[in-house]
């Protein structure tokens, strides 16, 4: 039942998603415990967000608690795509202490899994709980860099999690997000990956944000431990990254304070009866998530505005098949990302080039709002 990954208290929030209809993809709002397709008004979620009073109510769809929704592993009910269209897909990263060392293990380790404890181990004794407690940028920090490069252990990374300038980079194309209960992909030439449990904000051409989802950000560690320059491989892949299940709206009852007090939970099921779980505290983040938002604009414009994964605490590092070798994905993993207020972003791991390829880009989401009158809705 689609009311089963909302949020706790989903009869009282606005959620702005997308499903895909026979006509084709179209937004959608759920508001006082029904939900409504939204296309007669507004073409694209990106122009709804953009609006200062989102209260239309559109073709009623029904009642949350009655719909079903279809996925990978059942084909009955409304199919949810990703909330994300012309957005452009941003992500946060190395924004936590814990995020901070484990980058720096894969840095160390040369992406060897074997060779990461060892490393891990090192690092902690050196510098213990330093990271934790620091302001990026601020004087301790530079006092904590000037330790780390005296002891040889200074890193790329610890730079971006300590330093002034946060890491920013894209981590889609645009429309290239998938939703909930769609396949999520892993590469098939990477051996040491794991889902990364994120929050991420929406926000408007203005660059102000409006509202909050769950993100799961592939990571390919053993990829992008070889080398930082191969961030791009390790990040940007056919079905990587997974946004949802909704949009919730900013409003008296949801804001920016609910998302920096979060609690972002992970689930992992393998078919093999391997389970994980764990949890990400957003009270942890080392820079504001509205810092984070500042530092994206700080020279760019967004004029169809953009998401912004801002990063998690929760690198895995439970031993799956042997002791040491720690945790990567199988294909049919379960994985479930969830928090109170965001609702269940559930997805199965299938390889990139097993996933359903990307094939609607913007001209084919244009070419089909044309075909269905509704480009005067997007104007």
């Amino acid at each position: 039942m689609l009311a089963e990954c909302l949020p706790a208290d989903w009869r009282d929030a606005r959620l702005l998603g997308r499903v895909m209809t026979s006509a084709g993809p179209s937004p959608v709002l759920a508001r006082g415990g029904r939900l409504y397709d939204l296309s007669s008004h507004v073409a694209t979620t990106a122009q709804a967000v953009a609006l200062d009073d989102l209260e239309t109510a559109g073709v009623d769809l029904g009642p949350l608690d009655e719909l079903t929704v279809a996925s990978a592993w059942s084909t009955q009910g409304l199919q949810l795509l990703s909330p994300l269209d012309l957005q452009c897909i941003k992500a946060s990263g190395v924004t936590f202490a814990v995020s901070a060392l484990e980058r720096v293990i894969e840095e160390r380790a040369r992406g060897d899994a074997d060779a990461a404890n060892a490393v891990r181990q090192s690092i902690l004794d050196r510098i213990g709980g330093d990271l934790k407690d620091l302001r990026p940028g601020s004087e301790q920090a530079e006092a904590v860099k000037a330790q780390l490069i005296a002891e040889g252990l200074w890193s790329q990374y610890l730079e971006v999690a300590i330093g002034p300038y946060a890491e920013i980079f894209t981590k889609a194309p645009v429309l290239a997000s998938v939703g909930w209960g769609a396949e999520v992909g892993v590469r098939a030439d990477s051996a040491w990956n794991n889902p990364e449990p994120e929050v991420v904000v929406i926000c408007d051409p203005a660059g102000r944000p409006v509202g909050a989802s769950l993100g799961n950000d592939v990571n390919l560690r053993d990829i992008e431990g070889r080398s930082a320059l191969l961030l791009g491989k390790a990040k940007d892949n056919n079905a990587s990254a997974s946004v949802g299940p909704f949009i919730r709206l900013f409003d008296d009852g949801f804001g920016m304070d609910d998302v920096r007090s979060a609690t972002v939970r992970l689930e992992v099921e393998g078919t093999d009866g391997f389970v994980m779980t764990g949890e990400s505290s957003m009270s942890l983040i080392s820079r504001d998530p509205e810092e984070l938002v500042r530092q994206t604009l700080s020279a760019h414009q967004y004029p169809d505005g953009f998401a912004l994964y801002l990063g998690t605490m929760f690198a895995p590092i439970d031993d799956r098949d042997a002791p040491g070798k720690g945790f990567t994905h199988k294909i049919g993993d379960r994985v479930r990302v969830s928090s109170e207020k965001l609702g269940v972003l559930e997805n199965i791991v299938a390889a990139c080039d097993q996933a359903p390829p990307w094939r609607f880009g913007v001209l084919e989401l244009m070419r089909n709002l044309a075909g269905r009158g509704l480009l005067g809705a997007a104007a």
